[in-house]
């Protein structure tokens, strides 16, 4: 019989909940726990197969919450994560640079980043809500498709 990983992913999602819809798809596929990093012993993350962790981009990094989570967990030997993000705006070099500080905090503990994700949300942060926002409607059902095809990809890393 084929050990079943046990997963676990980390969110932060405030404002609109664009990175929960996301945690939600990932949730489900990879039959993982959602929790805040308020919620969370940084030792009990130690008992997870993978780990995802995310939340929306705000000053082109991760909620403060997940870097300092990053900061408190303990070392480890190989351990898989990913890391996964919504965002005003995205595109691959984008995701690169917005997930750089949480992507070094987790390889400098020995984590092997296995993916990453990244999609827009609908974003009215300072001048944006002056003019309605910016991504109304994101994530939509393209960005929750590409949600659950990274998810499928994931389950079978």
């Amino acid at each position: 019989m084929e050990e079943k990983n046990k997963s676990l992913i980390v969110l932060y999602s405030y404002h609109h909940y664009n990175t929960e819809k996301i945690a939600g798809i990932f949730s489900k596929i990879l039959d993982a726990e959602i929790k805040w990093p308020d919620e969370i012993n940084p030792e009990e993350i130690l008992e997870y197969d993978l780990i995802g962790f995310g939340s929306g981009i705000y000053s082109a990094k991760h909620d403060g919450s997940l870097l300092e989570l990053a900061d408190e967990i303990s070392e480890v030997n190989d351990k898989k994560a990913f890391i996964f993000s919504t965002a005003g705006i995205s595109g691959e070099s984008k995701k690169i640079k917005d997930h750089s500080k949480l992507r070094e905090k987790l390889e400098s503990k020995g984590y092997i980043i296995v993916d990453e994700f990244q999609c827009k949300g609908f974003n009215t942060n300072s001048f944006l809500k002056l003019f309605g926002g910016m991504n109304k409607g994101r994530p939509n059902a393209k960005d929750l498709k590409n949600a659950e095809e990274f998810a499928n990809k994931l389950k079978r890393t």
